[in-house]
């Protein structure tokens, strides 16, 4: 395991409290129902958000935001409505399994699969074909209410372009110095904190930490002081 720098994880809960106070609450994520979530959280790998609002509106002009609809719609057809978000025959082939696992584990209910302990559909979700890490986490997060700490490419720059860990660390090393920076918070406040510093940090990735760093202007500027005045790019 790559060791965080010292005081890293006090680093991280300070961007976390300056982000909140600069963009204030995201209120993620943007869908209606639990299962939006669900199939948003398929449909937005490997793709930009706006993509997957345009197959989202072609789901629910059709009412397939049911688990009985999203079941009973042919595979082939449920391909044409999320062409918009691209890997279409992937995308529908990964979210026609996920239902046939909420069938065969949770009798087709959202709200039983979200009173099970995350220690149990964690490694459920991760099982499943099309669901790494980050899907997993979005979904326990986002759909289930539970206190998962999502980890994405945003999160992952954050933290290593600040030297808080290494450029090589890894998704369960980003994802444990994030936790950490919760430490000590009530047990029943870890999901909405978990799900606002996933949201800001969105926020901060796409205005300013981007592919090629835009750090004028960027509320987490003042730390780069701490490395020299400069993003260790990565």
């Amino acid at each position: 395991m790559l060791k965080p720098a010292p005081g890293a994880s006090r680093r991280l809960r300070d961007f976390y409290d300056r982000l909140v106070r600069v963009y204030g609450p995201r209120q993620w994520w943007p869908a209606k129902t639990p299962l939006e979530v669900v199939i948003g959280a398929y449909l937005t790998q490997n793709t930009a958000w706006t993509s997957v609002e345009k197959s989202i509106a072609n789901l629910e002009a059709r009412g397939l935001f049911t688990v009985t609809a999203l079941r009973e719609i042919p595979e082939a057809e449920l391909r044409v409505l999320i062409r918009p978000s691209g890997y279409m025959i992937r995308k529908a082939a990964a979210i026609k399994a996920f239902l046939a696992f909420l069938d065969a584990c949770y009798g087709g209910s959202i709200e039983k699969l979200a009173a099970a302990p995350a220690e149990i559909t964690r490694p459920q979700l991760l099982a499943l074909p099309g669901v790494g890490p980050e899907t997993a986490d979005a979904i326990l997060l986002y759909a289930l209410g539970q206190p998962a700490m999502v980890v994405d490419e945003y999160l992952r720059r954050v933290v290593t372009r600040h030297g808080l860990l290494p450029v090589k660390a890894r998704h369960a090393e980003i994802q444990a110095l994030a936790e950490k920076s919760f430490h000590g918070e009530e047990a029943a406040s870890l999901a909405r904190h978990f799900n606002e510093f996933h949201a800001v940090i969105v926020e901060t990735g796409k205005l300013h930490c981007r592919r090629t760093p835009q750090c004028h202007l960027c509320p987490l500027a003042f730390d780069l002081a701490r490395i020299g005045g400069e993003p260790i790019l990565s």
